[in-house]
This record gives structure tokens, C-alpha cells and sequence, in this order.
């Protein structure tokens, strides 16, 4: 029985693509022993098989002795199951590797995506962590799969040749020798082919960016009458795509080719030397059966051999994203230990002494910004997505934990995901427990999205589709809205969270917001008049820098501020 749960996977070796595959093979090493050990006897058994049953037509048939054809047939049934338990087992632990392998870099990816954080996707598009998240990960399971059977099939072929140099020393020879260039040829074909997987695995992962951005943006671009200019670019990008995926097939195909090809032309030159050594009485009519099955069975580990290399040069493709990726270091340092944090746990001050902006204990204050660049970046700053000296509670947020930070702030903003799943876990992702059947209900009615939710059949147990894809804009801010107040953080802030829905609504969760949050500290920075007039304090922002502040109605005496949200009014 497995156990739960997994172990830590470790730190591997992510400076080059070759240690990190040689370190997976390491850490599996057990595995890849075992499986190329049974490997070994499979195939080795199997091309014994031809010596066997040429010695069962010399010393049984054509010398007419049954009781050594009895001992001969019974030899090539025990080695039937020999290959048989060898096969077996070969598989079990090929596919643990492969397995293992793969789920093991997938925790890397796991892991570090979580360490990098908010700035991951500032850093690696969507399609490079679909890839490696799919393909790469399968890539390199596979490549230590192969890699085990890869090493059974050479040890075959010496196994194979040394047997036949034995009987003759000519025919061996050619093996010996055929068995190199063979394989030479072929490597020569996975280069080229190498370089032309590289250049499709990029233009495919540009092209899965697109069709992603594409897929957010759709009412978007609907909106503006954008489709045709959309469409047009992905074709362009999609036949480049195509392009470079039909040039690897050439040459894979070229490859497969030559799979079949030359380990046939090895055949026709070993049966020829052998039946030319028949007619002239220097081997037996039961050799020239072995040598016939021997060169039959060459074919066998020599595409396992060339499959083994082409798959450890796309694992090499692939282990180099993986290891681009894990190379990353997170744009904000973690802080000290989470010990000994000497912060009180009520609300308190949070100011950033850069702008000027200032957000008192216990109360609501609004954030109107004159250029909306500033209030996404103000935003980061408050919340430490990005370097900065604001100050909580007297103390730097950069000399905390950021894990401290960021359960006591929370930022919200716009592009908030949801993930696809029941819309319950979705607006609850912190399990809070017996409590949150009371209150979730609650800070749902408080963000206005009652009526989002009573649409849905199963209602807070109806599913989600990826990104909320079923949802409006407003719909999506109110569920939103009902999730951060579901957190209950000391320090929320709102990035615009009213811009989608109707005048009616936006009125009812500016209250609402007012009364939930009161004795906790919320900031909003928005130029809505129905959230600004809720606010105990307003600050104006210019250039990223506070130039004015106080209640709402004096503000608007200032008319630069009064230009701002009256310019928003009319828009409304």
C-alpha cells in the first residue's frame, strides 16, 4: 500500500539538462538496475533462442534422436518462460521509472511554481507551463522507460554476436561490425532531427500562448470587431507551426525508415554468407536456422536502441525547459522565519511613505488615481508583490515573513482567477471549517452575488468552468468580491472592484462593503463617486504620488479630483 503523503522529491541538479536527467537517473537508480537486469535476460534469452532450436534440428531432427529433440524442445520451453517472467518484470520496473520519473519533475514544477509565487506569470508565459507541465514531464519518463530497455538490448547484441562469432567467425565479424555503422547512420539522422524538434517545441509553445490569450480576450475582441485580425495572425502562427511540425516528420519518417531498412539489409548479408557457408560444408543446415533467427532478432534491439537514443535527445529538449524553469529565483525574498514575528494581531497602519498613501486601522479608505497604471502598481507595493518600503504595524513589510503578509493583506484585483471546480471550494479555498456554512452565505448576500449563485443549478455546488468562463464581468467581480470577504483578512485591498456591474448594484456593495468591513482595514482604489462617497477618507493620486486627501465632499472642491470622477460619472 502506498503511503500519503509523497516524499519530498528532493533537490536535483537543474544546471544543465544532462545533470538533471542524470540525476533522475540516480535517484531511480534501483529501479533502472532491476529493469535493465531483467532487460538483459529477456533479450538475451530470447536471442538464444535461435542457438537452441538449430541445436534441436542438428542433434534431434536431422540426426533422427528423440530423446535429444525431447531435451532440446524442453530447453527452448524453459527459455520461453524465461523470456516470459524477464518481460514481465522488465515491464513492472520500466514503468516505474517512467512513472516516477515523470511525477517526480512535475513536484519540482509544482513546488517552485508555488515558491516563484505571484511573479511566475510575469516571467513564464502559460504555454511554457502547459508544456511542461504535459508534455516535457511525459517526455522524460518515457526517455528513463527507453533508457532501461536500451541497455538490454546492447547487452543482446553482444550476447547475439559473441554466439555467432563462435560459429562462425566471418558471419560474426559482420555483426560486429554492421552493428556500429548501422547505428551510426541513425544518430546521424536524430541530430539534424534534434534541432528540428527544438524549433517546433518553440513555435508550438508561442502558438499555445496565443490560442490562450486568444481564449481570455474573445469578448473582447468581439467587442472591438477584432476576430478577423486575431484569426489571421493565428493562421500565420498555426502554418508555421504546421511547417515545422512537417519537417520533423520527414525526417522521423526518414528515421523509421531506416529503422526497418537497415537491420533488413543486415539480414539479407547474413543469410547469404550463411547459406554460402552451407554449400561449402562449413556450417550446418540447423546454424544456418540459428544465424537466420539471430539476424531476425537483431532487428529487434537495434530499433530499441536508436528509439532509446531519439527519445534521450527529446528528454534533453525537454529536461532543458524544465530546468530554465527551476533555475528562476522569486523576485521577492521570503523573509525571516515565521517564528518570533512580533506583529499584534489587530489591524493597524499601513502606509507607503513613497506615494504618501495611508490607510488607518479599522477604516475605509478610497484610492482615486489619475492615471489606472498607478492603482495597479500601488497595489503591489501594499501588498508586497513588489519591492517597496511600505510600512504595517511600525514594520517594514520587506522585514516580515512574506507568508505572514500575505494571510494579514490580501489583493484582489480583476484578472483573480478561478479555477474549475465546485464554485463552494472556489469561494471558500481556505476551508474554513463548520463556520463557513453561516458565512459564506453571508458574504455572498454582502457582494450582491445571491442572485449569480441561485442561477446555477446545484447552486454553491455547481461546477466552474476554468477562469469562470459561464460568468459575466460583473458577475465574476461580485464572486470575487464574496470570496475576499470570505478570507476576512486584517487588510483588504480592492483593485477596481465595482468597474463591470450597474450603477443599482454597485451602490448596495459600496454599503455592504462599509458595514462587513467595519473594524477591519479595507483600501479601494477606484474613481466610482457610489464606493468614494462610502469612504472615511479619499486620497488623489497624480503621477504615483498622493496629492490631496480628506472626506468626499471636500475633495471635490478640488478640481482635479472633481474632473477625475465626474469624467468617470459621465462614462457611467
Amino acid at each position: 500500500m502506498r503511503s500519503f503523503p509523497d516524499r519530498d522529491p528532493g533537490s536535483p541538479d537543474i544546471r544543465s539538462a544532462r545533470g538533471y536527467l542524470l540525476w533522475l537517473a540516480k535517484d531511480h537508480l534501483r529501479s533502472i538496475v532491476l529493469g535493465s537486469v531483467f532487460a538483459v535476460v529477456w533479450t538475451v534469452a530470447q536471442g538464444l533462442s535461435p542457438a537452441i532450436v538449430g541445436k534441436a534440428i542438428d542433434e534431434g531432427v536431422t540426426a533422427r534422436d528423440t530423446t535429444a529433440l525431447v531435451w532440446w524442445g524442453t530447453a527452448v520451453l524453459a527459455l520461453g518462460v524465461v523470456q516470459a517472467l524477464g518481460s514481465a518484470l522488465q515491464d513492472r520496473f520500466a514503468l516505474e521509472v517512467k512513472i516516477g520519473a515523470g511525477y517526480q519533475t512535475m513536484q519540482f514544477v509544482t513546488r517552485h511554481a508555488c515558491r516563484l509565487g505571484a511573479g511566475l506569470s510575469k516571467r513564464v508565459s502559460t504555454g511554457d507551463m502547459v508544456n511542461v507541465s504535459v508534455s516535457d514531464m511525459t517526455q522524460i519518463g518515457t526517455a528513463m522507460e527507453v533508457a532501461t530497455r536500451g541497455v538490454g538490448a546492447a547487452a543482446s547484441i553482444v550476447a547475439v554476436a559473441s554466439v555467432m562469432l563462435l560459429a562462425s567467425w566471418r558471419i560474426g565479424l559482420v555483426v560486429l561490425v554492421g552493428v556500429p555503422v548501422m547505428l551510426w547512420i541513425t544518430t546521424q539522422l536524430i541530430r539534424p532531427l534534434h534541432r528540428r524538434q527544438e524549433t517546433y517545441h518553440e513555435r508550438q509553445r508561442a502558438l499555445t500562448d496565443q490560442a490562450i490569450d486568444i481564449v481570455h480576450g474573445l469578448r473582447v475582441l468581439r467587442g472591438i470587431g477584432g476576430e478577423r485580425v486575431i484569426e489571421r495572425r493565428y493562421l500565420e502562427r498555426s502554418q508555421s507551426t504546421r511547417h515545422a511540425a512537417v519537417r520533423v516528420a520527414q525526417l522521423d519518417s526518414v528515421l523509421d525508415g531506416a529503422k526497418s531498412l537497415l537491420p533488413g539489409m543486415l539480414v539479407v548479408l547474413v543469410v547469404g554468407l550463411g547459406a554460402h557457408q552451407v554449400l561449402a560444408d562449413r556450417l550446418t543446415a540447423g546454424q544456418l536456422v540459428a544465424f537466420y533467427g539471430y539476424a531476425t532478432f537483431l532487428a529487434v534491439p537495434l530499433r530499441r536502441l536508436t528509439l532509446a537514443v531519439s527519445h534521450l535527445m527529446k528528454a534533453q529538449v525537454s529536461a532543458e525547459y524544465v530546468t530554465r524553469l527551476l533555475r528562476l529565483e522569486p523576485e521577492l525574498p521570503l523573509g525571516p522565519s515565521e517564528t518570533g514575528t512580533d506583529v499584534p494581531t489587530r489591524p493597524g497602519l499601513l502606509v507607503d511613505p513613497v506615494s504618501g498613501v495611508k490607510a488607518p486601522p479599522g477604516g475605509l479608505t478610497a484610492v482615486a488615481c489619475a492615471s489606472p497604471a498607478d492603482a495597479g502598481m500601488l497595489a503591489e507595493r501594499l501588498g508586497r508583490y513588489t519591492d517597496s518600503e511600505a510600512v504595517y504595524h511600525g514594520r517594514r513589510l520587506d522585514s516580515l515573513p512574506l507568508g505572514t503578509v500575505r494571510r494579514r493583506i490580501l489583493v484582489t484585483r480583476n484578472d483573480a482567477r478561478f479555477f474549475a471546480g465546485p464554485l463552494r471550494a472556489e469561494l471558500d479555498p481556505y476551508d474554513l471549517g463548520e463556520g463557513s456554512q453561516d458565512s459564506l452565505p453571508a458574504a455572498i448576500d454582502h457582494a450582491c452575488a445571491s442572485d449569480v449563485v441561485e442561477a446555477l443549478p446545484g447552486g454553491l455546488d455547481a461546477a466552474v468552468e476554468s477562469g469562470g468562463r459561464q460568468f459575466s464581468g460583473g458577475q465574476l467581480q461580485r464572486l470575487r468580491l464574496a470570496r475576499a470577504l470570505m478570507a476576512d483578512p486584517e487588510v483588504l485591498i480592492l483593485v477596481d472592484p465595482t468597474s463591470a456591474v450597474d450603477a443599482h448594484t454597485e451602490a448596495r456593495m459600496a454599503a455592504h462593503l462599509r458595514q462587513t468591513r467595519k473594524g477591519r482595514s479595507t483600501i479601494v482604489f477606484t474613481t466610482s463617486t457610489m464606493l468614494l462617497r462610502q469612504a472615511d477618507r479619499v486620497s488623489y493620486v497624480e503621477d504615483g504620488k498622493v496629492v490631496t486627501e480628506g472626506p468626499h465632499h471636500q475633495m471635490l472642491e478640488d478640481a482635479r479630483y472633481r474632473s477625475l470622477v465626474t469624467r468617470e460619472m459621465g462614462t457611467a
